[in-house]
């Protein structure tokens, strides 16, 4: 739990340094867009866990905020698409981006060995819990594991599911 508490400070703070007002819900949702591709507003709702109704307000504020945008779906005119724009995907970059520097900071004052313990044990928990690998900026995918190379303090970890 306390681990759990770290890494949830870590993501609040990525989100307070960005500055650009994205809630860790909204920061949610452009994740599973950013990873699911375009969703219906049903599917984004049951991803996110909430009511359609609670995933129709956060899409309002994500479309003021020019995050994402509502499209017809080309398959079913009665649905709307729920598509992650180019500054959305900047976004989500940028605040993962800032997280794994956190995460990074953090595992810096550990050996090398116990970031390797960490890392596996992350992706293992990470894949029971049914995380997918992620897909990052430079086209490789994760395998749940923070790589084997030390951090440094001020140096980007490489990619993680976390």
């Amino acid at each position: 739990m306390r681990a759990g508490r770290v890494l949830a400070r870590i993501s609040a703070q990525a989100l307070a340094d960005a500055g650009d007002g994205v809630t860790l819900s909204q920061y949610r949702a452009l994740t599973v867009l950013a990873s699911g591709g375009p969703l219906s507003l049903a599917a984004l709702a049951t991803a996110l866990g909430v009511t359609p109704s609670t995933a129709t307000r956060m899409c309002d504020r994500l479309v003021a905020k020019e995050l994402v945008t509502r499209e017809p779906d080309r398959g079913n005119r009665r649905q709307i698409r729920i598509v992650l724009t180019e500054f959305g995907r900047r976004t989500v970059d940028d605040l993962t981006e800032r997280r794994r520097i956190g995460i990074g900071r953090v595992l810096s004052v550990l050996p090398t060995a116990e970031q390797m313990a960490i890392a596996e044990s992350l992706g293992r928990l990470a894949a029971a819990g049914g995380a997918q690998p992620e897909e990052h900026p430079g086209g490789a995918a994760s395998d749940g594991t923070l790589g084997s190379r030390r951090f440094t303090t001020g140096t980007s970890p490489p990619a993680t599911s976390i």
